[in-house]
């Protein structure tokens, strides 16, 4: 449909899961796309990838976690191209803790990688498209867990929490601008990092998923690929002057009871 044709997107977090499959959706619907990550190995194949499909796709080595890498990926994207028109922060910590046994370095390492590298990454995003009063998008993908979520998650649940806080702060902010900003609150999806994490946390054995999936309302976890579509749809023009909004991405429904 050309969605996001003559776009240019950064994906940070963007070398597997769900940052891998926006970063595909966006070459599809026409944009230029920079993924970052913190292995070149994933990173520089999935570029490969893009541009062997006949898109314009780069891979930006960087750690979002370190906030002068989140700045600089958006710099070296303006560096490139001339500017930036969508930014989506799909990085994500998911190691475990709870308010018992949480470590102030564990719970650092969630503020950084789930809070600060988002915030620094908008900043430098939305400078650029504030200089140039050029209208521009953000999605953050954060999580449902964030309304609660499960004992084991409490420093991710701070740290994706603050990240819906700053989302709607963000949109306010710059609403005049119209630079829209808006997240996604997703549920449990199935990706790469999700099969390494219930290994490790968890002690899941082969086979693992089609036992979560077989518990699940629709039968299924989240599609990285169904996320990627609405993230594009967020981020183009067909979503209309939508800003601030958290949308519940699961199915899941908060407040329920059975």
């Amino acid at each position: 449909m050309g969605l996001l044709d003559d776009k240019v997107v950064l994906v940070n977090g963007g070398s597997q899961g769900v940052g891998a499959a926006v970063a595909r959706a966006a070459v599809r619907e026409g944009a230029t796309v920079a993924v970052t990550g913190r292995r070149p190995g994933p990173g520089e194949a999935l570029a490969a990838e893009l541009s062997a499909a006949g898109g314009a796709a780069r891979y930006i080595r960087a750690d979002v976690s370190d906030a002068g890498q989140a700045r600089s990926s958006v710099a070296e994207v303006i560096g490139a191209w001339g500017r930036i028109d969508c930014l989506v922060n799909a990085a994500g910590l998911t190691s475990r803790g709870t308010l018992l046994d949480t470590t102030p370095e564990l719970f650092d390492q969630h503020v950084a990688v789930n809070l600060k590298g988002p915030f620094f990454a908008m900043q430098a995003a939305v400078a650029d498209m504030v200089a140039r009063k050029a209208p521009g998008t953000v999605v953050n993908i954060i999580t449902s867990s964030a309304h609660g979520g499960q004992p084991f998650l409490a420093p991710y649940v701070a740290a994706k929490a603050g990240l819906i806080g700053l989302t709607r702060n963000a949109a306010h902010a710059h609403r005049w601008d119209r630079v829209r900003i808006n997240g996604l609150n997703i549920g449990w999806t199935a990706t790469e990092g999700e099969d390494a994490t219930q290994r490790e946390f968890h002690g899941a054995a082969d086979g693992w998923l089609d036992e979560a999936a077989a518990r699940l309302p629709m039968g299924k976890l989240g599609q990285p690929d169904e996320i990627a579509d609405f993230v594009v749809l967020l981020l183009s023009d067909r979503s209309g002057v939508v800003t601030g909004s958290v949308i519940d991405w699961d199915q899941n429904v908060l407040g329920g009871l059975d």
